[in-house]
């Protein structure tokens, strides 16, 4: 199944598509997370509710449609340096920030503030970052709390995937000691969506992710190149901690980014970036003016 967010008059609702329409979810759900966290019984219902002759229909080509997710619990989850090809690429192109190759995952987190729809502008502020990148991934959204997950049972806390683009300010992270997060959470700058899809509509291993910029293929992989599958980057983040239904893990993004590029190629105003996989969609964004800075008193 697929599942989205649509705008319903002033209001964002969820929704699963059906054929070429959008069935709006029982109005007990008001947002995905709500209805990820009903589990069993929230499947059940929906079945029922498509049935009936009552449900609230839009047709799909004239959906608004924004970010699946809309609630977070918590930051958004991530992890980085998950195909070996990547990594290698920016060896020696960290200014002074290079780390052996890792054994296990490497994780870290973004706040939930950057996120945007899957067609909306990315703001941009030459203020912020001189240097503005773009990194295109599969991102999962659990459905299922647990802790400590075995990886032969990940896929049982997996409600769906979905696709990210982890736009990231290469300055501002290596201003700040080479730590992540603030090189990758300015606000309104990661498009999420456009949809929600149930892993058994999907071939994951050989999923391919791709990002064209202003129509050039920038990046191109199939899920099945990770240095750590899926089930395993479960298992580690889980291990000792907690995940609830609803959290979104994005997991790494293939070679090809613009700041490990000779020369390098970084975003600029007026850039479209399009990430897609088939089975999925599409993300297609356009990177807009936008005041950022406002009157801060740090300067690059």
């Amino acid at each position: 199944m697929k599942f989205l967010t649509i705008r319903n008059g002033a209001a964002w609702v969820p929704a699963v598509i059906d054929g070429d329409q959008a069935v709006v979810l029982p109005e007990r759900y008001q947002d995905l997370v709500a209805f990820i966290e009903g589990g069993e019984a929230a499947r059940s219902e929906l079945a029922a509710h498509m049935r009936a002759a009552g449900s609230a229909r839009v047709p799909l080509d004239e959906a608004v449609v924004g970010s699946p997710i809309i609630r977070f619990r918590r930051d958004v989850l991530c992890c980085g340096w998950n195909y070996w090809d990547h990594f290698y690429e920016s060896e020696g192109k960290r200014e002074g920030q290079d780390v052996p190759r890792p054994h296990g995952p490497t994780f870290f987190t973004k706040s939930p503030e950057t996120v945007i729809g899957p067609f909306d502008d990315i703001a941009f502020d030459e203020r912020v970052s001189k240097k503005w990148d773009y990194e295109a991934e599969i991102a999962i959204v659990f459905g299922k709390a647990g802790r400590s997950i075995p990886a032969d049972c990940a896929w049982d806390h997996v409600f769906g995937l979905t696709l990210a683009n982890d736009v990231s300010q290469r300055d501002l992270q290596r201003r700040h000691g080479g730590q992540w997060l603030k090189g990758k959470s300015i606000d309104r700058t990661m498009p999420l969506g456009p949809v929600i899809v149930t892993p058994d509509e999907l071939d994951v291993p050989n999923l391919r992710i791709e990002l064209t910029l202003n129509g050039q293929t920038m990046q191109s992989a199939l899920v099945g190149q990770m240095a750590f599958p899926i089930e395993e980057l479960i298992a580690e983040l889980t291990f000792g901690m907690t995940v609830h239904p609803g959290d979104v893990l994005l997991t790494g993004t293939p070679s090809g980014i613009g700041n490990a590029r000779e020369p390098q190629v970084f975003l600029k105003e007026s850039d479209e970036v399009v990430v897609r996989a088939s089975g999925i969609g599409e993300l297609r964004n356009r990177l807009v003016k936008a005041d950022l800075a406002g009157r801060s008193s740090v300067a690059l």
